[in-house]
C-alpha cells in the first residue's frame, strides 16, 4: 500500500503574512489573503514576480513598475485566477500598465520586512494582481512565509514512515526551494507557480504512480486539488476566513500541521486492514 502527502506551502507548511495596495485608492492592506482576494473577481489573475526584493527596494520608486520589468527582462507566473486567459493575454497589460509604480510594489516589500524581520528562515515573494476587465494592474502584493513549529519534525516523521511528500504551490519555485532543502522535502518534489487546476492535476498524476493520495491546504486555490484527492485535509492554522465549500470538501480539518501523522497512521492502518 502506498501513500504519497501533497502539502500547500502558504498556510499550510508556511505561517505566511500577505499585505496588498490597492493601487487606485493608495491604501495599504495588511493580512490580507490574497487568492481570497483574487477569486473575488473572476477578471483577476494572481501573478508571482521572480525578482529579488533588495533589487525592488533599491530601484527609483516613480518609476512605472511596467517599465521596471521589461527593462530588466523580468517575467512572471501565473498563480492563482477564475478564468482561462493567455499568458500572452497577461503579459500585455503586466507590461503597457501606466497607473502603478515601483514604490507601490516597495510599500508591500517593507510592510512585509517590518513583520518578518524576527524569523530566522524567511520566503519573501511579490507580484500582482490584474483586473482584465479593468486592463491595469490593481494591486500590488507580497507575502513572507516561515515555517510554522513542528512542520520540519512533522516531514521528518512521514518520511520515517516512508512516506513520500510534495509541495505544490502557488509561490516561486526558488523560494519553495529554499524553504524545502529546510524542511526536508526533496526538490524534485517541488512544483511550484501551481495554480488551482494545476494542483488538481498534480494530485491525478501522483494517484497514477501511488495507490492513495492525500491533499493538504488552507484555501480556496486548493479546493479542485481537494476534489481529485484521495483524501483531503483542511488546514486552518493559519488566521483567516475561509469558504463554506472548502470545509464542505475537506475529510479532515486540523488545527495545527502535527495533527495530520495521526490522520496518516489511521489510513495506512485503515487501507492495510481492508487489503488483508
Amino acid at each position: 500500500m502506498t501513500v504519497a502527502v501533497v502539502f500547500d506551502s502558504a498556510g499550510t507548511l508556511l505561517n505566511t503574512y500577505r499585505v496588498a495596495k490597492d493601487v487606485s485608492r493608495q491604501v495599504l492592506m495588511p493580512g490580507i489573503e490574497t487568492t481570497t482576494l483574487t477569486f473575488s473577481s473572476p477578471d483577476r489573475v494572481l501573478i508571482v514576480i521572480p525578482v529579488h526584493s533588495k533589487h525592488i527596494i533599491t530601484s527609483p520608486p516613480d518609476t512605472l513598475l511596467s517599465t521596471y520589468l521589461s527593462d530588466n527582462n523580468v517575467g512572471f507566473g501565473i498563480s492563482c485566477t477564475r478564468k482561462i486567459m493567455t499568458a500572452e493575454e497577461i503579459g500585455d497589460m503586466l507590461y503597457t500598465d501606466k497607473k502603478t509604480r515601483v514604490g507601490d510594489l516597495q510599500e508591500c516589500i517593507r510592510d512585509v520586512w517590518r513583520v518578518c524581520k524576527d524569523e530566522s528562515t524567511l520566503t519573501l515573494n511579490s507580484g500582482a494582481i490584474l483586473n482584465m476587465a479593468k486592463k491595469s494592474i490593481e494591486f500590488t502584493i507580497t507575502a513572507g512565509g516561515w515555517p510554522f513549529e513542528g512542520a520540519k519534525e512533522t516531514i521528518t516523521a512521514l518520511h520515517k514512515m516512508g512516506i513520500p511528500t510534495f509541495i505544490a504551490s502557488g509561490d516561486r519555485s526558488t523560494k519553495l526551494e529554499i524553504m524545502a532543502d529546510h524542511l526536508g522535502i526533496p526538490r524534485d518534489r517541488v512544483y511550484g507557480v501551481a495554480t488551482p487546476s494545476v494542483k488538481a492535476q498534480i494530485v491525478m498524476d501522483l494517484k497514477n504512480e501511488y495507490d492513495h493520495v492525500v491533499m493538504i491546504g488552507d484555501g480556496i486555490n486548493d479546493l479542485g486539488a481537494f476534489k481529485k484527492a484521495d483524501t483531503a485535509i483542511l488546514t486552518v492554522q493559519q488566521a483567516g476566513d475561509r469558504p463554506e465549500e472548502l470545509f464542505r470538501a475537506a475529510d479532515y480539518v486540523i488545527s495545527q500541521v502535527s495533527d495530520v501523522l495521526p490522520i496518516i497512521q489511521g489510513l495506512i492502518k485503515s487501507l492495510c486492514n481492508s487489503r488483508s
